[in-house]
Formats: structure tokens, C-alpha cells, sequence
């Protein structure tokens, strides 16, 4: 076993999804690069979806993506979970079962070997749990410790819920609390509560998989999972690409026990201001902002929820189901509705 003075979060200067570059920035380098695709790309860069989808057959499309952060708790097998189910989540947000996944990991191999074991152990967990088999993998020696996972996924070309689909009337449901970034920093640079710390880890170590199959099950029309870019920022790329406007209420968001204090501790990560500038031109307010919920909205996430767009119909069926699986804090946080007005396509409006 590794050492238990270990402290993974003290090994990198910043943690999980909030590691991500920004995503103005990111922009920037993908611009006018011309994308090889084929006529069997059913989804590529062009709506900013969670994976792209390669159709082989009439019945048979392959969900692919990738993902990897750095540590985001002390504890390396517990980090090698939420890494993976963080890596899992894009194939379970676009309606997938995901079959097989490749490990991708960083090390510095002066440190202790057994911490590296213990991380692909907790991955490997987590797969299990899954029934997605890891085949194979790549490692590199530099001085940042990264783990993640490239996970192939199956889906019905004709049940692909992408993030541009979204149609007016439908109701948006959230399945996890917000805040884990700034919970996340709290680990690292404050003196949180054990039991704020058990309820993040909680979070993000529960896979997608059972509120993936109900949304199917319940003929959602469209969904993203809330990582990196924060919930203003993965409910813009959806709005926009949908071409409509999503309408919350901030009041109604869950929220992780703890984050409140962690944001009061001004415990921000970098991801809060970028995030807010990926978004600016996008979200209005309405009401007297509460500072400690904006910030939520724009925290990144680590292996965040799903938001789900669906019928109005079926939301109350798809709600009960979710909590009945296990996903107790799923609620409504607003609606999706036409552009209208001086609004653009991926209006974003908070209500407080």
C-alpha cells in the first residue's frame, strides 16, 4: 500500500476539471484547423457535444471520447474512481452503454509506484461497476499526476441524445448537486467539515449510468453532463446548439452540503472567472442575484450530473425514476422556450 502521509491534492497546482484550459482560449486553437470526417461521422466538433459518434450500421453507431484531470481528493484509489466514472459520464450524457475503455495516465515514477497502483486499481473499479472492459493504455513520466480514461461506447444511431436537440416547452432536470470545484479547493487549501468531503466524494464516484438509462427510457430529447465549463457554460453550448433559450431557476439547483461555505471561505477556482467570460454575452439576470449561487453556477464541475431536456409530459416519470435509482437530489431547475425578442440562440436566463 502507499504511503498514508500521501496527499495527491498537494502534488498539483490545480485539481480535476477546473485543471481544464479555458475555453476561450481552447477556441482559439481548434479555429480554422480543417477536420478530416467521413460520411459515418454522425457527430463531430461542430455543436461542442460530450463524444463523437462513427456510425458502422443501420443499428449500430460507436459513442468516443476521453478524459483526464488531475488529482481532486488525497486518496489515490478514490481519486482513480471519480476519474473514471468523470471519464464514463460523456458516453452515459449522450444515451450510450459504454464496452471498453484505455487508460491514460502521468506519473512521476521518483514517487512512490504504489500510489500509481492504487489509482488504476480505483479505475479499474469503477469500470467493473460499469461493465466496461480496459484493454489497454498509455503512461508518460512528467511531474503532474493525470489519470482519466478513452472509453468506446454503443448507441442506436436513432437514440443519440446530443446537446442540440433540445426543443421548446421540454423541462430541464439536473441530477447532481453543484459545487464540487469549490469543495474540491477546500480539500486542498482549507479545513472542510468530514462531512462535506464524504458528500463530494460521494458525487462525483456515482456514475451516470442509472440516470442515463432512465432519460432514454423516458424519451429525453436532448442532454449534457456538467463538467469543466461549469452548468452556465455546458447549458449555453446546448441552448445554442439547440437554438433555443434555457430558463432557470437558481433557487431550485441542487447543491452539495458545504459548497455555500467553501464559496463564503472564498475557497473560487480559476474555472469561476473564465467560465463567467465563456458565458458573458449569453446569460441574464433577473432578480437580486445571490453572489454565493451565481458563483455556483459558473464553478466547474468534476464528474457532474446530467441536464437533461425532456417532454413536459414525461419529466414527472423521468423525476420519480431518478430518485427512486438512487439519485435523490434530481430536480427541475427551469425550461427550455423559443427565441424571442431581442434573446439570441443559447440565451441563458437565471431567475432569483
Amino acid at each position: 500500500m502507499a504511503s498514508k502521509e500521501v496527499k495527491l491534492t498537494q502534488m498539483v497546482s490545480s485539481a480535476g476539471c477546473a485543471a481544464k484550459i479555458f475555453p476561450f482560449i481552447l477556441s482559439d486553437a481548434l479555429k480554422d484547423i480543417k477536420w478530416y470526417q467521413d460520411k459515418n461521422v454522425m457527430v463531430g466538433f461542430s455543436g461542442s457535444d460530450d463524444a463523437g459518434v462513427y456510425k458502422i450500421n443501420d443499428d449500430l453507431a460507436l459513442i468516443h471520447t476521453t478524459d483526464f484531470f488531475t488529482p481532486v481528493v488525497d486518496d489515490p484509489f478514490t481519486f482513480g474512481q471519480i476519474a473514471a466514472a468523470n471519464s464514463l459520464s460523456d458516453v452515459y450524457a449522450m444515451g450510450g452503454s459504454p464496452i471498453n475503455a484505455l487508460n491514460i495516465t502521468a506519473f512521476p515514477q521518483k514517487e512512490d509506484i504504489e500510489i500509481l497502483r492504487e489509482i488504476l486499481a480505483g479505475g479499474a473499479s469503477k469500470a467493473e461497476e460499469a461493465k466496461c472492459s480496459i484493454i489497454g493504455g498509455h503512461s508518460v513520466d512528467i511531474p503532474s499526476i493525470l489519470y482519466g480514461m478513452a472509453v468506446t461506447g454503443t448507441i442506436h444511431p436513432k437514440n443519440i441524445k446530443g446537446n442540440d436537440t433540445a426543443k421548446p416547452g421540454d423541462i430541464l432536470i439536473l441530477t447532481k448537486g453543484l459545487g464540487t470545484g469549490v469543495l474540491n479547493n477546500s480539500v486542498k487549501y482549507g479545513k472542510p467539515e468530514p462531512v462535506y468531503i464524504s458528500g463530494l466524494i460521494n458525487s462525483m464516484s456515482r456514475l451516470n449510468r442509472c440516470a442515463s438509462e432512465a432519460m432514454v427510457r423516458h424519451n429525453a430529447n436532448a442532454c449534457t453532463d456538467v463538467t469543466g465549463f461549469g452548468l452556465t457554460g455546458h447549458a449555453m453550448q446546448m441552448a445554442k446548439a439547440s437554438k433555443c433559450v434555457f430558463n432557470f431557476d437558481v433557487k431550485s439547483m441542487p447543491v452539495l452540503e458545504g459548497a455555500v461555505w467553501a464559496i463564503k471561505e472564498k475557497l473560487l477556482t480559476r474555472g469561476d472567472k473564465s467560465n463567467r467570460i465563456y458565458t458573458q454575452d449569453y446569460v441574464i439576470n433577473e432578480g437580486t442575484i445571490n453572489t454565493d449561487l451565481e458563483h455556483l453556477i459558473y464553478d466547474p464541475q468534476t464528474s457532474g450530473g446530467l441536464l437533461i431536456s425532456v417532454p413536459e409530459n414525461n419529466s414527472d416519470k423521468l423525476l420519480n425514476e431518478l430518485k427512486d435509482n438512487g439519485d435523490i437530489v434530481s430536480c427541475v431547475v427551469g425550461f427550455v422556450s423559443e427565441v424571442k425578442n431581442d434573446l439570441k440562440p443559447g440565451s441563458l436566463i437565471f431567475s432569483y
